[in-house]
């Protein structure tokens, strides 16, 4: 499922309309901007509105002190939807608003184990609910070697858009395939 900030029949950035087709054809397209609405500035962070609305939760892994994330978050705690953050360094940017939503009452994970737990799913359940045949996974992991890998690098190894990608690496860590490391590497954790 995508939130769009744009009329349905506009894909913005233009470089995402693969990705738009991908996701159309495999699930949905969600806006509530009318046909041809133009990507307007701040019709991005009211769209956020939905995504939270949407959600069961809200989990924020990395946020300067003025995200777009943020704005979800609150969103997602004034619809009384759980706020989950990732703690990070004290000395980075992308730790800041983590640390704020921390502060303010979110619910501190480390893990993709800590927010199964908290949602009260199991690995298996995700690993379950996952449309990803073996083939995919196993073309994944294998693409990812044994030893650590940024996403980019591994995007480029399976000529496939990061930004797509993101989306199907989450599902893989939650499944307890990889883990995510410090400074954007990931690395396989099994098969």
């Amino acid at each position: 499922m995508a939130v769009i900030g744009t009329g349905a029949d506009r894909i913005y950035p233009a470089s995402n309309e693969a990705l738009a087709r991908r996701i159309a054809e495999q699930g949905c397209i969600v806006s509530e901007y009318a046909l041809g609405t133009p990507p307007l500035r701040d019709n991005f962070p009211r769209r956020n509105r939905v995504i939270s609305g949407l959600a069961r939760a809200v989990l924020v892994v990395e946020a300067a002190a003025r995200s777009g994330s943020l704005i979800t978050a609150r969103l997602a705690a004034a619809q009384d939807r759980d706020v989950y953050a990732m703690p990070g360094s004290v000395h980075a940017t992308l730790s800041k608003g983590c640390h704020r939503l921390i502060r303010d009452g979110a619910k501190l994970v480390e893990t993709a184990e800590d927010v199964l737990s908290e949602l009260k799913m199991g690995v298996d359940a995700v690993a379950t609910g996952s449309h990803f045949d073996d083939s995919f996974v196993d073309r994944v992991l294998l693409a990812m070697g044994d030893e650590p890998i940024r996403a980019e690098t591994l995007a480029a190894h399976l000529q496939q858009p990061a930004a797509e990608l993101q989306g199907q690496l989450l599902a893989l860590e939650l499944a307890g395939l990889l883990e995510r490391l410090p400074g954007g590497w990931m690395q396989r954790l099994r098969r």
